[in-house]
């Protein structure tokens, strides 16, 4: 497979050393502070859950944020990465299918919930492919 070599710039940007754990910041930070806000306002996390039709919805609504809290702190430190990752992604497909169902809605309402359904799926493949970054890297 032929590939193109990246400018010195490039390069240099992604054998930063800073740059893989913000990239991976960047990839958990909605996840941090949707369970952080879930503790500041735990009602309204339950509320959400209602919203979502999940059953027993305090419960759910505290496995939420143990997924994206405990989640989120294993991408991070880079230690259990495939958990992590596999925890955010199946919460996001959950979520996805769950609260952005588009092929339940119709009108211009289906085109934002198109969108946001694949936004979900490219996070899930973002999650995915740190994971098997960080397993070929760190063996993490």
């Amino acid at each position: 497979m032929n590939s193109v070599v990246a400018p010195d710039f490039v390069r240099a940007i992604l054998e930063w050393r800073w740059t893989w754990p913000l990239a991976r910041f960047a990839l958990v930070a909605t996840f941090l502070a949707s369970g952080f806000s879930k503790i500041a306002n735990f009602s309204g996390a339950v509320s959400e859950m209602v919203e979502a039709g999940m059953p027993a919805p305090a419960v759910m609504a505290l496995l939420s944020i143990f997924v994206e809290l405990v989640g989120s702190v294993l991408v991070l430190i880079a230690r259990w990465t495939w958990l992590g990752a596999g925890m955010l992604g199946v919460f996001t497909a959950i979520g996805a299918v769950t609260a952005h169902a588009f092929w339940k809605v119709s009108g211009p309402a289906r085109k934002e919930a198109i969108a946001v359904f694949l936004m979900h799926f490219g996070l899930i493949a973002a999650l995915t492919l740190d994971a098997l970054l960080a397993q070929r890297v760190v063996g993490g």
